[in-house]
């Protein structure tokens, strides 16, 4: 049996909703045992509600049905939290306290992602947690950081795109920016959240040193996006939305198939790639057309005719006759398309994930492949409190009457409290 990457590291995920839980998420994929960390008064916003009423988001739950448990059947918290352990601690209790400082003196990483000041709060601040383990490794994911000015700010996906530029690029040219809708600072941010622990991981094997890491949401995004800062730090311009197009090269948009919104991305960044488009689609030499220089002169039209003649073939035929001379193009997906996409198939990159509260469905796997230590979803994502026996008996020696006693008096459980109204 091969030894995963992240084998014998041990998580507390205290993290709640998308970037935190992806950065946790993601070393639990690599073999690192996680430890979900919520409470029976405050679970995971991405649990939605445990007691559902009229005109709720149904689309949250397989089949749209939140069944009897539907803190255990979301969608998104499912994705978001697979090969994790579940875990209910009240940390405002004087037992929950101390039981959540015992496994910090037996975990390796502290992963959270609360507004400034809350860690602390708790007596979970790096400081606190390196008197129990010296050599634990803290990684804060705050929208904004835990310093500066806007350290207090509140932090959603949209804020983050606002902030970090993109939504200064966003939208169609001259008119209002529009959201991507996907607030791709939570996983941007989870993202370099894991490859930072990593990194930590690493020095921490050479000096034996743990460390504290302060990870902004918002200057992680930042530094996807480097032409926006590039072209006015270089150039002195501000960039502004172009849409699909680009600012040389002409063709580059995205243009209708046959079909009900299905669509193909084309673009040509060079004359030979516009002559072999040129070519498939039959066009007769055009002056307007013969340089890029020209290309872009002329977009309007040359558009124009791309449509035409994309608008009388199917989406992948276009993507595979254009992708054959060399033409770069691609069919745009559909969330069904991408599951059935023979690639992804071939690949094996979704896995089918069984789950006892919602069901046996399948999920986005690794979209990395090693030969000596492969990675796959071991554990579907936990019930609310699913291993409190397991962190609390076997992790921490906790007897069966002690655990009982928790459970009655609510510093554990596996149902929330609101779930009783």
């Amino acid at each position: 049996m091969n030894v995963l990457p992240l084998h014998g590291v041990r998580v507390l995920d205290f993290s709640h909703v998308w970037a935190g839980p992806f950065c946790a998420r993601l070393l639990g994929d690599f073999g690192a045992e996680v430890i979900k960390v919520e409470s029976v008064s405050r679970t995971d916003p991405e649990r939605g509600p445990a007691r559902i009423i009229p005109g709720a988001r149904m689309r949250l739950y397989p089949d749209g049905d939140p069944g009897e448990r539907p803190y255990n059947r979301a969608g998104r918290f499912n994705a978001y939290n697979r090969n994790k352990l579940g875990l209910t601690l009240d940390l405002r209790s004087d037992d929950g306290r101390e039981l959540i400082q015992e496994l910090v003196k037996v975990s390796d990483i502290v992963v959270e992602n609360f507004s400034v000041g809350v860690m602390n709060r708790l007596g979970l601040d790096y400081e606190s947690c390196r008197e129990l383990r010296p050599d634990i490794i803290c990684i804060s994911l705050p929208g904004f950081g835990s310093t500066g000015p806007e350290k207090g700010y509140a932090a959603y996906g949209l804020t983050q795109e606002a902030m970090s530029g993109l939504s200064g690029v966003t939208g169609y040219p001259g008119e209002v920016p529009i959201d991507t809708g996907v607030f791709y600072g939570d996983p941007t941010g989870g993202l370099f959240g894991a490859a930072a622990v990593s990194t930590a991981l690493w020095h921490r094997m050479q000096t034996g040193e743990g460390q504290r890491i302060d990870l902004s949401q918002r200057e992680a995004f930042a530094t996807v996006l480097p032409e926006l800062v590039f072209e006015h730090t270089m150039n002195d311009r501000v960039m502004s939305s172009v849409g699909n197009r680009h600012p040389r090269f002409a063709p580059h948009g995205v243009y209708p198939c046959q079909g009900e919104e299905a669509w193909v991305a084309i673009t040509a960044t060079t004359d030979v790639q516009f002559e072999a488009l040129r070519d498939v689609m039959g066009l007769a030499v055009d002056s307007r057309f013969v340089a890029m220089a020209n290309r872009k002169a002329n977009e309007d039209a040359l558009d124009a005719l791309i449509r035409d003649w994309t608008g009388r073939h199917e989406q992948y035929d276009t993507m595979h006759r254009l992708q054959e001379r060399g033409v770069p193009a691609g069919a745009v997906l559909s969330n069904r398309q991408i599951h059935e996409d023979p690639h992804f198939q071939a690949r094996g990159f979704f896995e089918e994930v069984t789950h006892p509260d919602a069901g046996t469905h399948a999920q986005i796997g690794m979209p990395w492949k090693m030969s000596e230590t492969p990675v796959h979803i071991r554990l579907p994502a936990p019930g609310l409190g699913q291993h409190n026996d397991f962190v609390l008996g076997e992790v921490l020696g906790l007897s069966a009457d002690e655990l009982q006693s928790l459970l009655e008096c609510d510093v554990i459980g596996t149902e929330p409290l609101s779930a009783r109204r």
